[in-house]
């Protein structure tokens, strides 16, 4: 039988017992010591407890575990060593009440491996007794950590300090932020708490100021799409749209184009629920309910302020987007995001939020419609078939991707799209249309990174 190496709490003392190359070699991970066992996991099925034994002092119990997890766990062996120690030594001095320096370093460490890593996301989990520490990376989460549950009461009060949240409060969800300085360089870390039944979640969103000083041609956009976009972001006035579901890097395209348009001849004005990233040049203003500034009120007062250029965060209603239409109308250039799932489908949600056929035809000048899809790890990735799979190594963190790849779709609203809006066609009649004029779908787009042998099937089928 098969375990996953995740579910184990493992005593990282152990491992200053062993040299890291017998650990290789044999396969196997030291989990935890008891009065009358040594548990052990291992990849290898065929593995014998006798064939270990002579390092043992006690019977070993053998778990077997699947490969990719136990390279994981030996590739970053030394680090979890230094983690668990300086939990324990921070669980240690909490209990005394000593001065407790180990749980600033672990969080620390934490970090500088998280951002060292490219994660957008860091989650602290309460599961059965343990913590579990969880990264997002590539838009995929993977479990990293796992350590004892005191360790969670201790961290959750750090972050809640560093976010000058109140410390107590574990019955309502909370938000704030705070900076960190890793390798000469200050990051942004928005909190988030949240209380579950088996405790708090946290998750901290890394926010590197990096995404705001990418210029729209280093995205990765195919060339045709970047034409029709640079045609389209310079023109006095016109609706904008950037759509895909969440993590599709909506916002860091929407913060490209923005690098593109910002001069001094032009007054740029952002709404964002919440402002991720300060742009110098650009007024941003940061939504806050709980004090009445919703989106329909900064809207309404922001074509006051004289903007030549106004950027939406999300229209997510009727009323943000009329007053969106009416900017557009105006002799404004909107930029703004919407969730739909391609171009086409785009015009739909228009219709549904109220808009009239002729308003959106006279409004909307384009729609980029994006998915990112994660590239296979060029060090270990194989062909089965004529299609290409994902295996796993050291470079990838044994997941077989390595970064991720922006595909799109690029909706140009010309007269013929304007004719069909306004004649409220179907779904089907836009698209029929659309073939006609050899529009690009983004499944096109997504089916051709599968031939190429830049990503699987599967991420394909799980994506687009």
């Amino acid at each position: 039988m098969v375990n996953s190496l995740y579910k184990y709490e493992i005593d990282y003392n152990l491992y200053k017992n062993f040299e890291k190359e017998i650990l290789k070699e044999y396969s196997i991970v030291p989990l935890s010591e008891g009065q009358l066992f040594f548990q052990v996991a291992t990849s290898n099925m065929e593995l014998k407890a006798l064939d270990i034994k002579d390092f043992f002092d006690l019977p070993v119990k053998i778990i077997v575990v699947p490969h990719c997890e136990l390279e994981f766990e030996l590739q970053y062996l030394f680090l979890k060593q230094k983690l668990f120690s300086l939990a324990t030594q921070g669980i240690q001095n909490h209990d005394q009440q000593k001065n407790n320096s180990y749980i600033q370093s672990f969080l620390d460490e934490i970090l500088e491996f998280s951002i060292d890593n490219n994660a957008s996301d860091i989650h602290f989990e309460v599961v059965d007794t343990s913590i579990v520490v969880r990264l997002r990376i590539d838009g995929v989460l993977q479990q990293y950590f796992r350590f004892s549950i005191k360790l969670y009461y201790i961290i959750s009060s750090l972050i809640k300090y560093l976010g000058n949240l109140d410390i107590s409060q574990k019955r309502l969800p909370m938000n704030s932020r705070f900076s960190r300085k890793v390798d000469k360089r200050f990051y942004d870390i928005r909190i988030s708490t949240m209380p579950t039944i088996d405790g708090e979640s946290i998750v901290l969103r890394i926010l590197d100021n990096k995404n705001t000083q990418k210029r729209f041609r280093d995205i990765g956009f195919c060339d045709d799409v970047s034409k029709k976009v640079q045609r389209n972001i310079f023109l006095k006035q016109g609706l904008i749209l950037v759509t895909g579901p969440t993590g599709s890097g909506k916002t860091t395209t929407l913060y490209s184009l923005l690098q593109e348009i910002n001069t001094k001849e032009k007054k740029v004005i952002t709404v964002e629920d919440p402002v991720e990233y300060k742009i110098d040049g650009i007024m941003q203003v940061n939504i806050n309910e709980d004090i009445d500034l919703g989106y329909h009120t900064v809207l309404k007062n922001t074509l006051r302020q004289d903007p030549d250029v106004l950027m939406i965060g999300e229209i997510r209603d009727t009323d943000s987007l009329k007053i969106a239409m009416q900017a557009s109308l105006t002799g404004h250039l909107v930029i703004a995001t919407l969730h739909t799932n391609s171009a086409v489908e785009t015009i739909v949600r228009l219709f549904d939020l109220g808009a009239e056929p002729y308003l959106i035809s006279a409004t909307l000048k384009m729609v980029l419609s994006q998915r990112l899809l994660r590239v296979l790890c060029p060090s270990c990735k194989k062909q089965n078939n004529k299609r290409y799979q994902e295996v796993g190594c050291k470079d990838c963190n044994f997941t077989g991707f390595n970064g991720r790849q922006v595909v799109a779709e690029i909706l140009e609203v010309d007269e013929e799209i304007q004719k069909a809006i306004s004649s409220h066609l179907s779904n089907q009649e836009i698209n029929e249309l659309l073939k006609r004029k050899d529009f690009v779908s983004i499944q096109q787009s997504a089916k051709h990174l599968v031939e190429n042998g830049d990503t699987t099937q599967q991420e394909f089928l799980t994506k687009i």
